[in-house]
């Protein structure tokens, strides 16, 4: 019987966690954007989440780099030109 109520309360444990975890990563990604951004004559769109605007559209901005760049001075050179275009939803 104490082994069965371990394995149960362990179980719960394992369950509660998981769902902690999973409603604090939603819970902090209150807004969508899709950026597109350009870069050495490439195009390229992509889209992220954060807890603001903001956030969001830097998130988008980084991974919608990424295809398009060749090394960190790329990386930031593409980081640093605005947004070709961008929409936001919460």
């Amino acid at each position: 019987m104490s082994q069965t109520r371990n394995r149960v309360i362990t179980l719960l444990s394992i369950i509660a966690f998981v769902a902690l975890l999973a409603w604090s990563t939603v819970k902090t990604q209150q807004t969508t954007c899709r950026v597109c951004v350009e870069f050495n004559g490439r195009e390229n769109c992509a889209v992220a989440s954060g807890p603001g605007p903001a956030e969001a559209v830097e998130t988008g901005r980084s991974t919608a780099c990424g295809p398009l760049t060749f090394g960190m001075n790329d990386a930031i050179a593409c980081g640093n030109k605005p947004p070709v275009s961008q929409s936001c939803s919460p």
